[in-house]
């Protein structure tokens, strides 16, 4: 499964065992618009360090903040190449 659709898979399944309704999904859909709250993205992040073994966002250098679910998204794939 691609980066992306493993992405995507995981935002489902946390808004489903969070009881969550998501807006349709987007590159340009901004995170804050999702229908998701930051315990639901801290649990997605967890996650995916667990089964794609990255974790974009403390193996940069710099403070990187995604806004959209397309940042989130690129962030993830820049990371695991």
């Amino acid at each position: 499964m691609s980066v992306r659709l493993t992405i995507l898979s995981e935002i489902e399944t946390v808004a489903k065992e969070q009881g969550k309704t998501l807006t349709p999904l987007s590159d340009d859909l901004p995170l804050e618009n999702t229908g998701l709250d930051s315990l639901c993205w801290a649990i997605i992040v967890a996650r995916l360090e667990a089964s794609l073994g990255i974790d974009p966002f403390t193996v940069s250098e710099e403070a990187y903040f995604p806004v959209t679910l397309g940042e989130f998204i690129q962030a993830y794939d820049n990371a695991a190449h």
